[in-house]
């Protein structure tokens, strides 16, 4: 199967790794591109995990879970990366009631050892 991220790569080769903990993602935007993944699969302990673990009290895997289940995801569009830590994309999905969603979002990532982290992220109209 191709890859929920829009990389053009199969799932096995490119997200998945970083799913099952094979490997960690090497830059920001390999994170930002598995986090989409796990939102479109879903995997909510995928997504509490790689969350900075100063900010998972902000968030809730249950609820992570439930995001990813409740919508279609369509696809994944990398607007920029204007630096190592930061990922302006675009999420094209269908919410629960049938409606066309964008989620346009400047995120920041933070590394730790040889992990990367998602911090934060401003929505953008």
């Amino acid at each position: 199967m191709k890859c929920p991220c829009c990389s053009g790569n199969n799932y096995e080769d490119c997200c998945k790794p970083y799913h099952t903990k094979e490997k960690n993602a090497p830059t920001a935007e390999a994170l930002m591109r598995s986090r989409y993944s796990a939102f479109a699969i879903p995997n909510g302990e995928y997504l509490i995990n790689t969350t900075l673990p100063a900010k998972r009290k902000f968030h809730n895997k249950a609820d992570l879970q439930e995001w990813g289940e409740i919508n279609q995801w369509q696809k994944l569009e990398i607007v920029a990366t204007p630096s190592l830590n930061r990922v302006a994309f675009k999420a094209f999905y269908i919410d629960e009631d049938g409606n066309e969603q964008v989620q346009q979002e400047l995120s920041v990532f933070q590394k730790m050892g040889d992990k990367w982290f998602y911090v934060s992220g401003e929505f953008e109209e």
